[in-house]
This record gives structure tokens, sequence and C-alpha cells, in this order.
């Protein structure tokens, strides 16, 4: 605007000159005319415009020399010269039009074109046309050209970035607003839209950002304070309702806006919505807490250490275990300290072997690990690595059972084996001297009595007598050497006490339960409630109970379902045993409780266990039978008299 004011004034006074020029050319000679022309020429040249006059026939009769600078022409070749072939014929008709037509006279009309230069340079300009008349009514034409080459490129580079801000502002997935201090929007992006659940942008200027977006107000009021103390605010993170009263956490970062007072006016920025951020960060929480009380609530110890040995975690399991703390041993301690001298270079030997579990893995080690106070502990390591995403070693993780209380069940259990299969030899030794025993006093009281019929007939003094005294006496001496026999395999019996049959059986299977997980067997029970008491040799019952839990154990060979329940019936206790094991063939399961039978491949025994089961039932008052379908398995069922029933 300023620049246009510029020509105009040129323009008033190149007239004003022109006439005072010709007022002189009446009144003076032609030397003052000349010193008049030479000034307005001299101002004519100060503009930044190029000037260019011409007549009716289109002929330029002045030019400037910013013309010539303009046009890239010499400034004498202009002179002369077609003023409409010499900017080209770019809107030629337009300002021919407006020339011709006579329509312009005392007013001025412009328009934008590009002019050619000989050189070849194409060059933006702005041409004015402002028609005019002489004194002596002649037609003459002032034309201003100017270079806006650089506003036009200024311009095109204005609009291109005001192009770029706006698909910025319309397509970043992230929320710009404008807002007032009062507390109203003025401006918003359609992602900010979308993030709060509003369909329009006019509806979502009108609401109140206090009551309306705040989950809190107290948090906007102290994010004016802030913004407005240091002029920013970055990622502070605050909670927005959405329309439909949902709420999300978001991060603000803004500043302020000021006039031209240099006072506040509003704020901008950009919101960014976290809540699935922060809905992550609580499960990731939530993941981390659940899995550190599964680490510190494991009974066994979890030692967890880097790649050069040093102790990351260590839970409770391992406190206990090992006696130390996990602050005396996280960050401060070396695993090679706790294994035993080479066990950890073995370890991590193994653990990069493909033979133990698969590369990374351990599944079974034992070893010997020495407590804070110096006792060795019997245990058995399981342990894997942990890589990062390019494969690289980052930790392993070792987990220690304490094998000491198992260990020592499992030898108090084969001492317990060892002493029911030295019970059963001798049993079965008894009960086949007893019928030995039997079988011979009858023919030696037999033969007792023959001598004695025969030592009435013999007189005292014949030496026959003598010889039928002394064969009967060696007799005598038999049947008392039998009768010891006798008294050897029929011992004195236990004594007898009420015995409760649930507790006795729930304590085997405590025992024995390791085997059977390790069997791959699965042991259910179902035990009648308020079952009388037995009266009972409590180490006979349990030498029978463990003989048939025994037997179903070893006919399940690659694991089944052992079930036992007891039951109360008219005055008997039924123990029932059930097995999904290979069963008993049909031919030979009246002859499972003979003495010496069995049916196993390798004996394990001498084939008295059943025997000797079947007699302590007998002699109990009770009963045992079987029932069995091979294939699908077996049952047995053991009755016994509640106290003080027969």
């Amino acid at each position: 605007m300023a620049r246009e004011r510029d020509r105009t004034a040129l323009e008033r006074k190149i007239v004003a000159l022109e006439k005072r020029l010709a007022k002189y050319e009446q009144e003076k000679g032609g030397d003052d005319m000349r010193g008049i022309a030479e000034r307005l020429e001299k101002i004519v040249e100060m503009g930044d415009d190029g000037i260019i006059v011409f007549d009716e026939d289109s002929r330029i009769d002045f030019a400037n020399q910013m013309a010539s600078d303009i046009l890239g022409v010499y400034k004498g070749s202009i002179i002369g010269s077609e003023f409409y072939r010499l900017i080209g014929k770019s809107d030629q008709e337009f300002l021919k039009d407006m020339v011709t037509r006579g329509k312009g006279v005392g007013q001025k009309f412009c328009t934008e074109m590009a002019i050619k230069t000989p050189r070849g340079d194409l060059i933006q300009t702005e041409v004015c046309i402002a028609p005019s008349h002489t004194d002596d009514g002649k037609s003459v034409t002032y034309a201003y050209i100017r270079d806006i080459t650089e506003r036009k490129k200024y311009e095109k580079d204005l609009k291109e970035s005001e192009e770029k801000y706006r698909n910025l502002f319309e397509r970043v997935r992230h929320g710009i607003y404008g807002s007032s201090k009062e507390g109203r929007f003025i401006d918003c992006n359609p992602t900010l839209l979308e993030m709060l659940g509003y369909e329009t942008r006019e509806e979502f200027l009108k609401i109140d950002i206090v009551h309306d977006l705040y989950t809190k107000p107290e948090d906007r009021v102290a994010f004016q304070k802030l913004i407005e103390k240091q002029g920013f605010v970055k990622d502070l993170e605050v909670e927005f309702k959405k329309k439909n009263k949902e709420t999300i956490t978001v991060l603000l970062t803004a500043h302020v806006k000021m006039d031209d007072r240099r006072s506040i006016t509003g704020y901008e920025g950009l919101i960014i919505d976290i809540s699935d951020r922060k809905r992550m960060e609580k499960e990731l929480r939530e993941a981390n807490e659940f899995l550190t009380r599964l680490i510190e609530s494991s009974v066994d110890g979890i030692i967890v250490a880097d790649t050069e040995g040093k102790v990351l975690i260590f839970n409770r399991g391992a406190e206990n275990m090992l006696g130390y703390k996990a602050e005396e041993v996280v960050g401060k301690m070396n695993i090679r300290g706790i294994y035993p001298t080479g066990v950890a270079r073995e370890v991590m030997q193994k653990l990069r072997s493909n033979d133990f579990g698969g590369v990374g893995k351990l599944t079974s080690f034992p070893l010997l690990v020495r407590r804070k106070d110096g006792e060795l502990i019997e245990g058995d390591l399981s342990a894997t690595l942990i890589y990062d995403e390019m494969g690289n070693e980052l930790v392993s993780v070792g987990i220690f059972k304490d094998l000491r209380e198992r260990l020592g069940i499992e030898r108090e259990l084969r001492k317990t084996q060892e002493a029911l299969l030295q019970a059963e030899k001798l049993a079965a030794m008894g009960r086949l001297t007893s019928q030995i025993a039997h079988e011979l006093n009858n023919p030696i009281y037999g033969i007792m009595n023959t001598l004695e019929l025969l030592k009435s007939e013999v007189p005292l003094e014949s030496k026959r007598r003598r010889i039928l005294e002394l064969s009967l006496s060696e007799t005598v001496r038999l049947s008392e050497m039998l009768r010891s026999m006798l008294s050897f395999s029929k011992p004195e019996e236990e004594k007898r006490t009420p015995t409760k049959i649930n507790e006795l059986i729930e304590g085997i299977l405590l025992v024995m339960e390791k085997q059977m997980r390790e069997e791959n067997i699965r042991v259910t029970t179902a035990f009648a409630k308020n079952v009388p008491e037995v009266m009972a040799s409590t180490n006979q019952i349990r030498q029978v109970m463990l003989n048939m839990i025994k037997n179903a154990k070893e006919s399940m060979p690659t694991g089944g379902v052992l079930n036992i329940r007891t039951m109360h019936n008219t005055g008997k206790i039924l123990i029932i045993i059930r097995d999904t094991g290979a069963g008993i063939p049909e031919d030979i399961r009246d002859k499972i409780f003979e003495a010496f039978f069995t049916t196993k491949q390798k004996v394990k025994g001498v084939g008295l266990g059943l025997s000797v089961c079947y007699g302590i039932i007998k002699d109990h008052g009770g009963e045992i039978s079987v029932e069995s379908e091979v294939g699908k398995g077996t049952t047995f069922i053991i009755s016994l008299p509640v106290q003080g029933k027969t």
C-alpha cells in the first residue's frame, strides 16, 4: 500500500510538471524548458517502477532506466519501439482495450503478467496503464512496470507454508487447540474432536473448558498458574472428560498467546491421549507385581544372575534355604559363591548344550549347596537362559529344590519297604514251618503211640525194651522240636488297639505321594465320614495297605488312576482299592492269595505279599476279595469288623 501511494504521488508530480513545462514553453525560452525536463527526468529515474510513456500508436516516447533494467533491453533501443511488442502478447488485448476505448482516462488499470526478456528470462511483473490526454488533445498513456518476482515467490512460499500448516493441523494424530483465558476453545483440529467424542467443531467450541472438559476443575487452575508463570507447560498429565463422560488421561504441552501489549490472551498447544499407555502401564505393573509375588511366595529357591554371575534376584525361598538375606546377596554376591567349586561352569556348559533338555534349558541337576552357616544341603537345580531380541544371553534363572525332607522320607520308605519284604519272607517261612510241623505232628504222634504199645509187650529187663524207650525218647524230642517251631511260626500277637482306618490310609498316601506323582499316577480318595474305629494291630494293617498300594502302583507302569474309598456297612468297615492297571487274568485270579505265587516278570519279593495280607485280614476277623478285568484294572475289597463287633 505504501508503494502504491508513492507511485500515485509520483504520477501526480509528473502531470503537474508536464503542465508547468507546457506553461514555461509559452512563457520562457528553450533553455529553461530543457532545465525543467532534466529535473523531471531525474525525479522519474528515482522511482522503483519502470515508467514508459507511449502515444496513441503505442510508440514509446519515454522510458526510465528501471524500465530498461526490468525488461532487459537497452534503454536507447526502447524509445520508438512499440509498447505491446516490447512487453509481449500476454494480456495485450486487455491493455489495448483499456487504452483504445478511452474508458481509462484519469484512471489506472493493473494486471499481473509474465514478461520474457531477450535473454530468455521470465520476469513476473505488475503492469499498470494510466491513459491520459495532452493539452492539445492528443492521447498519451503512462505504463508502470514493477518486478514482482520476489513478491510472487514470497506469496507462493507463504501459500505453501499455510497449506503445510493447515495439513499438519488437520492431519496430525494428536489434538491441537487454541483457547482463551476465560475457558473457551477458539480453534481445534479434527483429531481433538475425535479424541473427546464431539461430532462438530461448532459444538465443541461452545463447551466450558473448566466444567465440561476437566475431570478436576482445580487442574485447570493449576495449569493456568504454571503456564502464566513460565510461559509454557510440557507433558502436564491431567484427566479429561469426553462428551459421553468417559475419563481419559492426557499430556498437555502448551504456550501462552500474547497481544501487542504483551498481555496474555489465551493458550495454544498439543493434547496427547495416553489412556492406552496408562492402561498398559497399569497392566504391566500388575503383571510385574503378580510375578514378584509369585517368585517371592515360591517355596523353592529362585536365583537370577547376569552373564557375569552377579545375583540380581534372590527370593524368600532362597533366603530360607541358604540362610542369606536378599540384601546381602543382590548386587553384592556372585553365584559362584553359592555353588560348590566348578559347579557354576558345569551348569553353564550344560545350559548351552542340547543334551540336557535343549539349548538354554537344564531340567534337573542334583547338587550340594552350602548354607551360610556351612551346612551342606542336598538339592536339585533346574535352570534356563533368557535371551534378548538379538539372541544374546541376558540372565540365567535357577530354581533350587531343597530335597532334604523328601530324601529323608524316601530313605525311611525304603527302610519300611525292606522291613516289609523281610517280614514277608519271615511270615512265609513261618507259615511254611507251621505247615510242615502240622503235617509231621500226626505221624509222629502215631509213632509215639505205637512205641508206647510196644513197651507194654516187652519186659522191662529185655534189651529190646531199652531200644524202644530210646526210640520213644527221640520221638518225644522230635515232637518238642516241632512244638517249638510252631511257637516260632506263630509268635505272640501284637497288641490290638482302636484304629482309625481313614487316618491310617491318609498317612500312607502322604508318604507315597512323590512316588505316585513320579509314576504319573493320580490318586483319588472318597473316605466315608464318621467311620467307626476297628480293633486292629496298627502295624499289621499298615503292612496290608502298603502291600496293596504298592501292588496297584506296579500294575500301572505307564501311569493311571488309583482310587481308595472307605464305607461303613452293617457293623463292618469296607476298604475298596481300585486301580486302572493291566488287570488279573481269570485263570490265575484264584491263586493270587497263595504263598509264593507271583505274576511279576522280575520277582522283587518271594510271592508272599498278598498271602501275608490275606492272613492278617483273616486273623483280624475280616475278609479280602478281588474283582478284575484284563486291560481295565483291579479292585480289592477288604472288610473289617468295627470295634466291639464280631
